[in-house]
């Protein structure tokens, strides 16, 4: 499984009825005072947005200057996959009611764009087709977003990197370089949002990028095309933001290959969650569409800790679904149990290897595991064939042993190992999972 630099993991929660308090991620030096501003999500049905966003916060690490990043500013709108549940977000910089339902939401963003640290801003999107200077067909012209590089302004006089325009062009040469197709070609598409003559100057004047030039700082759009699949739009996003971080200096570290292939296993694969102070690990690549009899807590909220700010958990009809941006991973079918505490280890022998794991930990097995007995526990194996042991401690148990519709994956090769307290059956201490490999 793909490790990070560092594990940053992220809890969600509820802060008002209608949606869900967006994360800032602050990477790199606490006090540089050349900050690079990152905001996806402000359209839920823009993966390719929050996605990048998402794995710059988790996958890179930022070893000179600073980069904030909000993966999910609109986060509600993510989880409901439409564009604008309560209005379209990115129309509501220039005046707003109070009583509007993302007020709070704008209100803290501008107060982000106005830090003194910030010297840009790169808001990400996905559009419809590909811009293209001169009409070709019905979708590539003028008139579309897709592949574009978008600016307000041509030049911003007296700040720091003003010069939008040559900027746009820099990074729509560095991406140009790195073409899947010579189709998804990048142009710098200027709106000429100050004059505010058209009506779509005059609906881009309400928009985040262009408030953010109202508070002198310089700004740009990014728009891969809808028509490409997320894990390219997300390739060219963070071709566009790496060139974005070279051009202030910004040094990185990326912990996997640019390419549209390792991005898709990133996207795809290298996700988890745990759950009740990890007592409970679940990787989630190839996680089967329900999961029952899951261990929660009775008398109290589930917990849960994501590898990815755009994951979450929402308890709707009485069960637990994990959502991973817009799309739905899985849902839990609570089984309520009192918890307890059990610090000590479980030893369990892998392969004539013993080891001693703690509970949210994955065992990799080829042949059989054994967990070994402890009078103080009670052991079991979800999914395994036995109505002789009501203890499951002490048995050597291979993968032939499982019923297959029993393992959380849809390989069949993850199963759950539940541990309990002997004495008084009904307290869950924890979980770990045996993972049969080849």
């Amino acid at each position: 499984m793909l490790r990070l630099f560092s594990i940053i993991i992220f809890l969600k929660a509820f802060v008002f009825a209608d949606g869900f308090e967006f994360t800032l991620i602050k990477k790199g030096s606490s006090d540089d005072n050349n900050t690079l501003l990152v905001v996806g999500g402000i359209q839920g049905d823009e993966p390719g947005g929050f996605m990048a966003a998402s794995l710059l916060s988790t996958h890179y690490k930022i070893k000179k200057g600073s980069v904030w990043i909000v993966p999910n500013f609109n986060f509600y709108s993510i989880i409901k996959s439409k564009r604008a549940p309560f209005g379209d977000m990115n129309r509501k910089f220039a005046n707003l009611s109070p009583n509007d339902p993302d007020f709070h939401s704008i209100d803290r963003m501008k107060r982000i764009i106005k830090e003194p640290n910030v010297k840009m801003v790169i808001n990400l999107h996905d559009g419809s087709g590909f811009y293209r200077k001169r009409y070709i067909d019905k979708w590539h012209n003028p008139r579309r977003w897709g592949q574009a590089t978008i600016i307000d302004q041509a030049v911003m006089e007296g700040i720091e990197y003003g010069n939008l325009e040559e900027i746009a062009n820099k990074v729509d040469s560095h991406i140009n370089k790195y073409l899947i197709k010579k189709e998804h070609k990048f142009h710098t598409k200027n709106t000429k949002t100050h004059l505010r003559k058209t009506f779509e100057e005059k609906e881009m004047s309400k928009t985040l990028t262009y408030y953010a030039i109202g508070q002198k700082k310089a700004a740009f759009g990014n728009e891969s095309s809808k028509s490409l699949p997320v894990h390219q739009r997300v390739y060219y996003k963070l071709l566009a933001l790496e060139k974005f971080m070279d051009i202030m200096g910004i040094e990185f570290e990326r912990r996997f290959d640019l390419t549209p292939k390792d991005l898709k296993n990133v996207i795809d694969n290298d996700i988890y969650i745990s759950f009740n102070d990890k007592k409970i690990f679940i990787p989630l690549s190839r996680i089967r569409p329900k999961i029952s009899y899951f261990p929660v807590p009775k008398g109290a909220k589930i917990s849960f800790k994501p590898s990815s700010p755009v994951m979450t958990v929402l308890k709707q009809n009485g069960k637990y679904v994990v959502y991973y941006g817009n799309r739905r991973l899985t849902t839990l079918v609570p089984e309520y149990l009192e918890y307890d505490k059990f610090v000590e280890g479980v030893k369990i022998e892998a392969d004539k290897e013993l080891k001693n794991v703690k509970f949210g930990s994955i065992v990799e097995v080829k042949d059989y595991f054994n967990v070994k007995p402890d009078k103080k526990i009670r052991v079991n194996v979800i999914g395994y064939v036995n109505k002789k042991h009501k203890n499951e401690s002490g048995l050597d148990i291979g993968k032939k042993d499982f019923l297959k519709r029993f393992s959380i994956d849809k390989d069949a090769r993850r199963y759950r190992v539940e541990v309990y307290d002997a004495k008084q059956r009904d307290k869950f201490l924890g979980m770990i999972l045996v993972e049969f490999v080849k």
